[in-house]
């Protein structure tokens, strides 16, 4: 299908050929018909692609921070690879768009193929010929209103939901500082509910167009000021909606000059806000950022999940500003169609860019780009070629499932450079990163179907998605007699788990999973230290993880399984290691200052015990300084001990002696030794990791959540034999 895109490194807006998004649960398949330009938008998205880095950088202090810190744990190399790989991915462009259902998920009501729909959401609504929109992100679209005008439903949204932040009430006087679309949306939200509006900006013919909606027009030469104060007796706008862009302070010490005592300014547009005191203060005038389309906007279990909010409770959210928005519409209360401009098919939506940048010096107002209508079913997802290269069949071939931050910066800088591997197919669950990446790195294709995966020219599948997909793309894998990487959680549950010895035994496929701790210098330095004593172990390793937001996806139990299953796996596995045995039993206490399930927790101490008497602690954290080093190891037995600081620095002891410090110069978790032992095992036959190690630090782990559920110790026999 075809996707605008925009590359973050040039800024260059190009059509791409890219795979249809893949339809999951909850999600909605639509063919566009239309889609709307947000011209503010997406102009200064593309300004900041065209900047220089050193440009960018100075407009995004706070990514600049980042990157130095990750640069001082990684090293400049690692940071380089992923801030390359990140503005060379191509990123999708709109965010409001409509058209017809080709496919609904199990998990969706009342929607079904066929359907005429508007949709929204930055990431979902995009332009492009086929979108997947969450449930919560559409609504259906009245019979008399045309899919041009419901494609305006989720920039309309904007407008309403600043209209209805300023409390408008019959008779009350509001002025709008701004008419370019959500400017001239909000002057007939305004008028619609019986309200006098004056209309402001610097360009004579929107403000005659305001004024085609019954608003009174302030263009420029006027003294706004003054205007405001004979519309009112004096007293002042009961209100202002700013739906201007620009850096200038002007429009917010203007608001504070007009508005009257106790009344309210609504900022919808992307303006400088150094509010001066003095007016303000003395008004007590409100000051509210209207936050996009609504309610639910940035809360990823109402927009991606798709849980609703009550009615009663949350009368407009998004989705319903979107409908009553297109009931506005559909009942002549608001007219979009004046207010399209232009109209581009999207083969020609490079000239529609061109536009709003400026190469064009005609005006412009509403662009929406046209879809060419095709009935039917969304076409069978095919092989999309992304390099010209035979297949060299003596080489192990590769294949993704995902490309996330962690594939592109640490999984296939380091496999590209590996001469007995090669790179075949590319699947990502949205379909518009997928080309970006597979040309990056050199794949031969990109499809949007995960059974393009397990055609004949590839060997071994590598799957690095959302955790909840783990256990069942490692099982169709399995089953189709592919090598497997999954990254880690192998599994959230014992269930899923189960389903993976299954498949696993009944074939002969490899399994590896990505716990690669168990591979670093550091833990190879301490093994090898310890090689010679037969007494127990005991290990102590520290996290100290750092909070993560409650609504990151890894703290959504369905999603992400939460931290300890989703990260502090790899602890339970390099103890493991560090040990050289799996785990018998397992128990797990975890504090109580936050109520919160066991799954979620994430601040737990989880203690290992191994057959051959040795035990493991491991403290997990999120509340600890983020100055301190993230992991400490450390390991005593037979007179010796051995610590890790952070998998940077080893530190060996014998006795009385310190014998050994190891120092490294940039952080090294074992990434490039594991993906070099894997690839060396898949080529000779044997696995570099037994399955029933990595099955054991899976269960252990999983154990972990349900021994702090339960309360007590879990045997890990007693488990496997339940399953």
């Amino acid at each position: 299908m075809k996707q605008i895109t925009q590359t973050l490194k040039t800024g260059i807006v190009e059509i791409n050929d890219v795979p249809i998004p893949t339809l999951t649960d909850k999600f909605v398949l639509v063919r566009n018909a239309a889609s709307v330009i947000s011209a503010g938008t997406e102009k200064t998205k593309i300004d900041m692609g065209k900047k220089s880095l050193l440009q960018k950088a100075m407009a995004r202090p706070d990514l600049v921070r980042q990157v130095l810190k990750k640069m001082q744990n990684e090293g400049l190399g690692k940071t380089l690879q992923t801030v390359t790989s990140r503005l060379n991915s191509p990123s999708p462009l709109g965010y409001s768009c409509a058209g017809t259902v080709v496919a609904a998920g199990g998990l969706v009501d009342g929607i079904q193929p066929g359907d005429r729909v508007a949709c929204g959401g930055v990431n979902y609504a995009n332009h492009a010929e086929f979108v997947a929109v969450p449930k919560n992100l559409l609504v259906k679209v009245p019979a008399n209103v045309s899919d041009e005008e419901a494609a305006f439903a989720t920039v309309g949204s904007i407008s309403l939901q600043g209209v209805r932040l300023a409390a408008p009430q019959l008779g009350e006087t509001f002025l709008v500082l701004g008419l370019g679309l959500l400017g001239q949306i909000a002057v007939q939200l305004l008028r619609a509910n019986g309200c006098t509006v004056i209309a402001n900006d610097l360009d004579p013919a929107q403000v005659a167009r305001a004024e085609g909606f019954g608003a009174i027009g302030a263009g420029p030469g006027v003294d706004l000021a003054n205007l405001c104060a004979q519309l009112t007796g004096g007293h002042g706008v009961d209100g202002v909606l700013v739906c201007a862009g620009t850096a200038s302070n002007q429009p917010i010490e203007l608001c504070g000059a007009v508005t009257r005592e106790k009344g309210r300014v609504v900022v919808v547009g992307a303006v400088r806000m150094d509010i001066p005191r003095e007016d303000y203060f003395k008004k007590e005038i409100s000051v509210v950022i209207s936050r996009s389309y609504g309610p639910g906007r940035y809360d990823p279990f109402y927009e991606e999940n798709g849980n609703d909010y009550p009615l009663p409770y949350v009368r407009f959210t998004e989705q319903r500003n979107m409908a009553t928005f297109l009931d506005l519409v559909s009942q002549g209360k608001v007219d979009v169609r004046s207010l399209i401009s232009h109209r581009y098919p999207v083969d020609r939506a490079a000239d529609a860019y061109h536009l709003i940048e400026g190469a064009k010096t005609e005006p412009y107002l509403g662009i929406v780009i046209q879809y060419a209508a095709a009935a039917g079913q969304a076409p069978a997802a095919a092989r999309i070629a992304t390099a010209s290269a035979p297949v060299t069949r003596a080489k192990i071939g590769l294949s993704f499932f995902g490309a996330g931050n962690y594939a592109t910066a640490s999984l296939l800088p380091l496999l590209k450079h590996m001469d007995q591997v090669e790179f075949r197919g590319l699947v990502t669950a949205s379909g518009r990163t997928a080309q970006g990446v597979a040309r990056q790195f050199g794949f031969a294709f990109c499809a949007g179907a995960f059974d393009e995966l397990h055609a004949a020219d590839t060997d071994a599948v590598l799957i690095t998605t959302r955790h909840d997909t783990h256990a069942g793309a490692t099982v169709a894998s399995l089953r189709a007699g592919k090598h497997v990487y999954v990254e880690k959680p192998l599994a959230l549950t014992v269930a899923e788990l189960a389903t993976v010895r299954q498949a696993l035994a009944a074939g002969a496929s490899q399994l590896m999973v990505g716990f690669n701790r168990r591979f670093a210098p550091s833990t190879q330095d301490v093994r090898q230290h310890f090689a010679a004593v037969q007494s127990p172990l005991v290990v102590c390793i520290r996290v100290n993880a750092g909070a993560i937001p409650a609504d990151h996806w890894i703290q959504d139990p369905l999603l992400g399984g939460g931290r300890v299953i989703g990260e502090a796996c790899h602890f339970v596995d390099l103890a493991s290691a560090l040990v050289g045995a799996d785990p018998l039993r397992v128990s797990t206490v975890g504090s109580a200052k936050r109520q919160v399930s066991a799954m979620l927790n994430d601040n737990v101490i989880i203690t290992l015990s191994y057959p051959n008497g040795s035990i493991a602690t491991i403290v997990y954290t999120a509340d600890g300084a983020k100055a301190m080093h993230k992991e400490r190891v450390e390991v005593f037995g037979g007179g010796r001990s051995a610590v890790i600081d952070d998998f940077r620095e080893t530190t060996l002891y014998v006795g009385d002696n310190k014998v050994q410090v190891n120092k490294l110069s940039t952080q090294d978790k074992g990434q490039k030794a594991m993906l070099a032992q894997w690839v060396a095992g898949l080529a000779a036959g044997t696995p570099c990791v037994p399955a029933a190690t990595l099955l054991a630090s899976s269960l252990a782990t999983i154990l972990a959540v349900e021994s702090l559920a339960l309360g007590t110790a879990l045997e890990l026999d007693a488990a496997l034999s339940a399953t």
